[in-house]
């Protein structure tokens, strides 16, 4: 295919539009047509050597930052958004992903799965009798609630209400943002209370856990400040608890359509790990990953301008046929996915996300034979941050 000059001509999607999937027909056709769509936002590029290249292009920021003022919200959330580490650039950047590394160096995520198992067992042990379940209410949900409120030092009883403050946040990085933008800024202000609640506690008690690791994270006497601390807390709380329950319950929504991998999975179910990239490939929860272009520059016969936006869509990208075959099967080797993003803004916590997924994927389908679906369904649009609100499953007891 010849190289397009303009951004004219080329597919149109209205990433806007809630009711448009990035999963859709719609967007496989584009992608067939252009390495790239023209979107509200800017543009969506749709292609896995293309996401994979501007993931790292010199001339692209992270483009996040520019969410609210797309979407024309302000208030407490855009405030803090703004000064996020996802979102910073730089020296800054460098800086404050420096001081936290150690908070999430192996041997702490390592010593985190014995706790992973036992909550995944506590949380499987209250519905896998009875075979039937509403997915999320009674295992993603509050697993990825409890792992968190485990992580935090916070205690068990607390995680129902972290896991709503998580969930009202989560609705920022959907397409129905400004329509939330009031239920969102409570939720931000709860979740402050919570962080600086840690902070204090952590200071005058610190430990050997994830928190006190954070609250202590230093080099050459150099330390987070309690702002950044309490920012920093934020985008944990709200990426560990919202991301993790809805790519388990993405998880589980592919595995439905997909029995046979399921019952493999009950079989060898140290075929996790591999399990966990596979669902992220073809069904993540993170539908784009942003950039922004600081300066004008041309990619692959384009004239991109400066401030443009590009959304790099993940599942487009991971099903791209010029690189994947067609099919699920969590046996198979991969090119790497784009799940966790790429570049100077991987996910800071992809070790840990993986880890609690895996322990999850390696539990369940021992304990839950012949999975169906139970009745309808209920998402958030598949489109920003998605997922399963309810997912009712039926299952043959194990016995």
């Amino acid at each position: 295919m010849a190289a397009i000059a303009t951004l004219e001509g080329v597919p149109f999607l209205n990433l806007a539009d809630p009711t448009l999937s990035t999963r859709s027909k719609t967007v496989k056709d584009a992608r067939a047509d252009s390495w790239y769509a023209r979107t509200p936002y800017g543009i969506a590029v749709l292609r896995y050597d293309d996401m994979r290249n501007l993931l790292l292009h010199k001339q692209l920021r992270q483009g996040s930052h520019a969410w609210p003022a797309h979407n024309d919200v302000t208030g407490i959330f855009a405030d803090w958004w703004a000064r996020t580490i996802l979102v910073m650039e730089g020296d800054d950047h460098t800086r404050l992903r420096r001081l936290v590394n150690p908070a999430f160096a192996p041997k702490v995520v390592s010593g985190l799965r014995s706790e992973f198992d036992t909550l995944a067992i506590e949380l499987a042990d209250e519905f896998t009798g009875k075979g039937s379940c509403d997915f999320m209410k009674e295992f993603a949900d509050p697993y990825a609630a409890r792992v968190l409120c485990h992580i935090l030092g916070l205690p068990k009883e607390e995680s129902d209400h972290v896991l709503h403050l998580s969930a009202d946040m989560g609705l920022a990085l959907g397409v129905a943002f400004k329509e939330n933008e009031a239920r969102i800024n409570k939720a931000t202000e709860g979740m402050y209370a919570y962080a600086d609640e840690l902070v204090k506690n952590r200071k005058t008690a610190p430990g050997s856990d994830f928190m006190s690791a954070l609250v202590a994270a230093s080099e050459d006497g150099e330390r987070l400040t309690n702002d950044e601390l309490r920012d920093m807390i934020l985008m944990l709380v709200f990426a560990g608890i919202d991301t993790t329950r809805n790519q388990i319950g993405l998880a589980m929504a592919t595995f439905l359509d997909h029995p046979d991998q399921w019952a493999l999975l009950g079989e060898k179910p140290e075929l996790a790990a591999k399990a966990v990239e596979e669902v992220m490939r073809v069904r993540p929860t993170i539908t784009w990953v942003t950039r922004e272009a600081i300066e004008d520059f041309e990619y692959n016969g384009v004239k991109i301008k400066k401030g443009t936006t590009l959304h790099l869509l993940s599942e487009a990208a991971g099903t791209d046929p010029e690189i994947f075959p067609p099919g699920f099967d969590i046996t198979a080797e991969r090119q790497r996915h784009f799940g966790f993003g790429g570049g100077p803004h991987h996910c800071l916590g992809h070790a840990i996300a993986r880890s609690d997924m895996t322990v999850a994927l390696s539990i369940l389908p021992a304990r839950m034979r012949n999975i169906r679906s139970n009745g309808d369904a209920t998402y958030l649009p598949d489109s920003g941050n998605t997922g399963p609100i309810s997912l009712p499953v039926a299952f043959d007891v194990a016995v």
